[in-house]
């Protein structure tokens, strides 16, 4: 038996059968990477019913990258619209039980879709899937997704998933609770994913773990820091989004609100350390704001108001920072799918 973290059962249930999945891979100018991808699925140990590709307008030729493989996948071709038209346009396509998300650049380990299928036969009553993975930076693992800092709940989902986002994103999720969700959102072009599981615990479903390290999930160094603004404005977003929801009780309204306030906090730091990073003309401003917010950290206001005062200096220093932490292996990555 494998290890799981699943929700408490509900009482008589019996197995059902093993389902059938479908891999969507959205691909945006990820020729370079999309094949490996694509190949991890294929030699699945239990392989899928079908992978599609659905190429975001790119412009570096993934279809030529997957020439090999084309008459053992879907490949369809969008203009430039974002990652969720994109994997809502591959899972329009699709025809399996479930439907599981497989980022180009990313790996599923041989095991990955039969242990999912071993799960959900066991367990009919989940909609939501996903097992854990390893973390790679520069092609070297740092750690596990799940550890003792960032858990997968068992119970009272609803009021978790209005706290972060649990749910490792290569994720499998039910192809008629995704359809009857609306699939992605595609006005939120971060943390889109976070929405979805959003609406869909909320609107009943219920979410499992394979508590076992079947894919490899790449983060880039070079990538992260910029891309960090931008995610953090796509919490935000969610937050405010799920917030004006009817259906939420007031201790879950409180939960989400606190997480709003933590998720606004983070961006202004991040938004002025970014235009501290790129010497934005904007980073006095930025950096005064901070330091003004009373609800911020004492430390965090004494910083910024430092910063304000010399943003070359403070610029200076966050350059050595980024250099001194280029390998997020050394200092230690926290994961936040």
């Amino acid at each position: 038996m494998r290890p799981t973290v699943v929700p408490t059962v509900t009482e008589g249930l019996a197995p059902g059968t093993r389902p059938t999945f479908s891999v969507v891979v959205a691909a945006y100018e990820a020729a370079a990477t999309i094949r490996e991808a694509v190949e991890s699925a294929l030699a699945q140990s239990i392989p899928p019913l079908e992978v599609i590709v659905c190429d975001d307008g790119s412009t570096d030729d993934p279809a030529g990258a997957l020439a090999e493989y084309r008459a053992q996948l879907t490949f369809l071709r969008q203009a430039n619209a974002g990652e969720g038209a994109a994997k809502n346009r591959g899972a329009e396509a699709a025809s399996g039980d479930f439907i599981v998300f497989l980022d180009a650049d990313d790996v599923f380990l041989p095991p990955r879709l039969e242990a999912l299928g071993e799960l959900a036969q066991a367990r009919p009553d989940l909609d939501l899937l996903t097992t854990d993975a390893y973390l790679e930076v520069e092609g070297e693992v740092v750690r596990r997704c799940y550890d003792h800092t960032w858990t997968f709940p068992a119970d009272d989902q609803r009021t978790a998933i209005l706290e972060r986002n649990f749910v490792f994103g290569l994720a499998a999720v039910r192809r008629d609770r995704f359809s009857s969700g609306g699939g992605f959102d595609e006005s939120i072009p971060y943390a889109a994913d976070w929405d979805l599981w959003c609406r869909l615990i909320l609107g009943g479903s219920r979410a499992g773990l394979v508590a076992e390290p079947l894919a490899r999930y790449r983060l880039h160094p070079t990538s992260l820091s910029g891309s960090r603004p931008r995610l953090l404005q796509g919490r935000c977003l969610v937050l405010e989004k799920a917030l004006r929801r009817a259906d939420l009780s007031e201790p879950e309204r409180r939960v989400a609100a606190a997480s709003l306030a933590r998720a606004r906090q983070a961006s202004r730091l991040s938004d002025a350390r970014e235009a501290l990073r790129t010497r934005s003309p904007g980073a006095r401003r930025l950096t005064f704001r901070v330091a003004l917010t009373r609800s911020m950290p004492l430390r965090a206001r004494v910083k910024a108001l430092a910063a304000a005062t010399a943003p070359a200096f403070a610029s200076r220093l966050l350059d050595r920072e980024d250099e001194r932490h280029g390998r997020l292996g050394q200092a230690g990555v926290r994961f936040r799918p």
